[in-house]
């Protein structure tokens, strides 16, 4: 993908505190860990990953005027993605708590800061219109504000020629919004990617076994291809000129899943966008989120290890 139209990236940017107890936690007891403080937000997450992966991109959000919205911008441009951000003088930038077990697996708490409460007309449409794509977190839909926003967004963008992604964000927050409300929502939205992991597609679809959630996605929303994130499985995707395709999970171990998600669907949609070919940006996509997994936080500082297996996906023309 030459530099040119972004991929713009909508929704939430907050600080993840993350915390990985050396023992179990009991009430009123102490034990030691380790704790880290760093930017995250689904949304900004895929934004650093589609650039890192080789995409112009640009987030667009509401923070709080304060310093952690300062730090947490920052973090975005150091990176090198453009930011087009609302501030709230009422509202403080969002905080998440990760919880991360063990196995490396984590359970979230999400603070309703200031990503929560942007507004239609907050909305910067010259970006939006001239995007290449729009990319949505169900983060944006689960209460209003942001969902007029978010809505809003993806049909300035649609009607403008961008494509469309959606990552449906939470299990527990479609349960807990009620699986009809959640897909008589999603339904509005034309997206032309959905990037579920396995929980979100059997909430969603109510099918317990992935390639039946899979067919059950394929037949709800024809027009899309549905990437099937699947952890230690690797990924299932098939869509309207994409035959059903199986791309393995890497052999890394296990450290903190956090963020992997994101960084999955970011280097997808960066390999996506300059190639148009679904497989090939799975292979790139499958390798990224390796890569997260291994490490600690969901924007580990660049390495060697990942500038190695993204060089044969940056290559000139190349595929890998």
């Amino acid at each position: 993908m030459t530099e040119g139209k972004p991929l713009v990236s909508l929704g939430d940017l907050a600080w993840d505190v993350l915390a990985k107890p050396d023992t179990l936690l009991l009430p009123g007891g102490d034990t030691t860990g380790r704790l880290e403080l760093s930017g995250g937000g689904s949304a900004a997450n895929l934004a650093v990953w589609a650039r890192r992966a080789g995409a112009p991109a640009t987030f667009v959000g509401k923070i709080g005027r304060d310093r952690f919205g300062a730090l947490a911008t920052a973090e975005l441009q150091a990176e090198g993605v453009q930011t087009v951000l609302t501030l709230s003088d009422v509202h403080p930038t969002g905080v998440v708590l990760a919880l991360i077990d063990r196995r490396g697996q984590r359970a979230m708490l999400t603070g309703q800061g200031a990503d929560w409460e942007l507004l239609p007309e907050e909305l910067p449409r010259e970006v939006l219109q001239t995007a290449r794509h729009l990319h949505l977190t169900a983060w944006s839909l689960f209460r209003d504000p942001p969902r007029a926003a978010a809505l809003e967004a993806a049909r300035l963008a649609k009607v403008a020629g961008a494509t469309l992604s959606l990552d449906p964000g939470s299990f527990q927050m479609i349960q807990q919004l009620g699986r009809e409300t959640f897909l008589s929502i999603v339904d509005d939205i034309p997206f032309d990617l959905i990037f579920p992991n396995a929980d979100e597609a059997r909430a969603m679809s109510g099918e317990a076994e992935p390639a039946r959630a899979l067919a059950w996605l394929r037949g709800r929303y024809p027009q899309a291809l549905v990437v099937l994130k699947l952890d230690e499985d690797g990924a299932l995707l098939e869509g309207p000129t994409q035959p059903r395709t199986h791309l393995p999970a890497t052999s890394d171990r296990l450290i903190d899943a956090t963020g992997a998600g994101d960084a999955f669907g970011g280097a997808f949609l960066a390999g996506w966008l300059r190639h148009g070919d679904a497989a090939y940006a799975a292979q790139l996509a499958v390798q990224i989120g390796g890569w997260v997994v291994s490490r600690f936080g969901a924007r580990p500082p660049a390495d060697a290890d990942l500038q190695a297996r993204l060089a044969p996906f940056l290559a000139a023309g190349g595929r890998a």
